[in-house]
């Protein structure tokens, strides 16, 4: 595919998939008074979308700053629970990182906050924009390149609608029909590990405490709820999946506090499961001629540590940032501004992610004291702390002005 750069033809910003970070671009853009049409394949409800479901995100307080900046998250904190201290350990071995909200001077490293209902407020938000374009249930079946930008043929219910646009953003998710069209590969793995979510009551009060554990399964991790609920996070090599998904309640719990242990005392009451299968996927560039990956069509991440949604938040607000100061917004220089501003926390993040999962759940003995000695070093030296507390807070890199902290 060839798009001549000159001449930016007229017409909106189209965003492909209206996910949590699709919505929030097109949010973003339309405060910052660009025209947008954001694309969507699911009914505009939120039931009905598959990425507000019953995850329990951990949104890291960079997260919440953008949120608030954009105007999402007036509709969102009132269903939230902030993450005033956090707990990472492996099972079998000493050693652990405490990090603390008041080490880093502030109120909370971050809030938990259910997707469905960070969700549902994005789709308030959505109905307050006032230059935005939805079209939903729609489906992008081709993109063309033009001069100046791109040609895509929508399928909507009234039939096919043909959308000129001098940016095309692939929001569109892991399996990114942007990206396969873009010709862009993709590097994927499979950590051949499901994930199980759910809530429980835990005996004792979570006190705003979140829990990262790993083990040789893989990691479990605790999240702090309203009503002294907790989210679970469990993750269970692949080929167990289907024995764990068959287990009754007493089963399930039994699993669950073997694998993380008495510290909030016995887990009870758990909430309906739900599996998800881990694997990343890692677009090799961000970018094409005016046309651009954000979220989890660029990089989707193990959910270990919680980057995923914190991270693809990051790629909408830089890039809403850019394209709110250039006057076309799929200029070659603008799309390779962006790229260079995102490589240092998609790259930082990503092997984080990757190299934590392998490093902290690889069952060798012969690890164990080397493991626990680098959990020590990064509880009491106060440089390597400070830098957890920074990236843990979602602030790495060049973050978008959007996340940035307001206060002094």
């Amino acid at each position: 595919m060839n798009v001549t750069e000159s001449s930016a033809q007229r017409g909106p910003v189209l965003i492909v998939g209206g996910g949590l970070v699709g919505a929030s671009l097109a949010i973003a853009l339309d405060a910052a008074g660009i025209a947008a049409l954001l694309v969507e394949a699911a009914p505009p409800r939120a039931a009905a979308q598959p990425s507000y479901d019953e995850r329990n995100l951990a949104l890291a307080r960079a997260t919440v700053n953008g949120l608030e900046a954009i105007g999402v998250w007036r509709h969102a904190q009132a269903g939230a629970t902030a993450i005033e201290h956090i707990h990472v350990s492996r099972a079998g071995e000493f050693g652990s990182v405490r990090l603390q909200a008041r080490d880093a001077g502030v109120d909370a490293l971050g809030w938990t906050l259910p997707a469905r209902e960070l969700g549902a407020a994005l789709l308030r938000r959505l109905d307050e924009c006032t230059r935005l374009q939805r079209l939903a249930p729609a489906t992008l079946e081709a993109v063309e390149p033009q001069v100046g930008g791109w040609r895509a043929q929508v399928r909507t219910a009234e039939g096919l609608r043909s959308i000129d646009t001098p940016l095309l953003v692939g929001a569109d998710g892991t399996d990114s029909f942007v990206r396969e069209r873009l010709g862009i590969a993709a590097d994927m793995h499979d950590y051949e590990q499901t994930l199980f979510v759910c809530t429980v009551t835990p005996e004792r009060g979570h006190g705003h405490r979140a829990y990262e554990r790993f083990s040789d399964e893989g990691p479990i991790a605790l999240l702090p709820l309203a009503d002294r609920r907790c989210g679970l996070v469990l993750t269970v090599p692949a080929e167990q999946a289907a024995a764990v998904a068959a287990m009754d309640d007493d089963a399930y719990l039994a699993l669950a506090q073997r694998r993380f242990g008495w510290r909030l005392g016995r887990l009870a009451r758990p909430g309906r499961r739900y599996p998800y299968a881990i694997r990343r996927v890692a677009a090799a560039r961000l970018t094409a001629p005016r046309a651009v990956l954000v979220g989890n069509a660029a990089q989707t991440v193990h959910p270990i540590g919680a980057q995923g949604f914190n991270l693809g938040l990051r790629d909408a607000l830089t890039l809403a940032e850019l394209v709110a100061r250039a006057e076309d917004p799929g200029e070659a220089r603008l799309l390779a501004a962006y790229a260079a501003r995102r490589a240092p926390d998609r790259e930082g993040t990503m092997a984080m992610s990757h190299g934590l999962v392998r490093l902290a759940c690889l069952p060798q003995p012969a690890l164990a004291p080397l493991r626990s000695l680098a959990l020590l070093a990064c509880d009491r030296v106060a440089p390597l702390k400070d830098v957890l507390l920074r990236h843990g807070m979602g602030f790495r890199g060049t973050p978008p002005q959007a996340v940035l902290e307001r206060t002094p």
